[in-house]
């Protein structure tokens, strides 16, 4: 993909106001996502090596919602990314979750998979207790040290 077009849909998604724009032609595909609250923006380059035959389609605008108070975050230990890389909570699409809020978990159970450079890493439990709160969604790219779940 030109780099130029990655350019304007970059700034496209910044402008615009919008958290996240896929553009998927053949077997080349671009993900653009744009941390909404406090975090930093995630770029996703494209994938694949055929040529882009056809224009981007016009992304949608939207629809902000007024600014709601976010309760407070859960006490407990924070087990935070690793590494750089994409978030997952199950082991296969559409297989069962590792874990759930509310699960009892026991050091050194799987919590979730994180891809990186096309390997899966398993990341498991530092301390056993109870999942409070699972801080990240499904297929959402994490930074390092970015907080996954809270365990209490």
């Amino acid at each position: 993909m030109d780099l130029r077009k990655l350019k304007k849909l970059i700034d496209l998604v910044q402008e615009s106001g919008i958290a996240e724009l896929e553009i998927t032609e053949g077997e080349e595909r671009v993900r653009i996502t744009r941390a909404v609250a406090g975090g930093g923006n995630f770029y996703s380059m494209p994938v694949g090596a055929m040529p882009m035959m056809a224009p981007a389609a016009p992304a949608a605008t939207a629809v902000t919602a007024p600014a709601v108070e976010e309760p407070a975050a859960p006490e407990g230990h924070m087990v935070k990314s690793p590494m750089v890389g994409t978030f997952y909570r199950s082991p296969s699409p559409g297989a069962k979750p590792f874990i759930e809020v509310g699960q009892q978990v026991a050091t050194g159970d799987t919590l979730c998979i994180i891809e990186a450079m096309k390997l899966m890493n398993e990341i498991e439990a530092e301390v056993g207790g109870t999942i409070k709160a699972v801080l990240v969604e499904n297929g959402q790219p994490v930074e390092y040290g970015e907080p996954l779940f809270i365990i209490g």
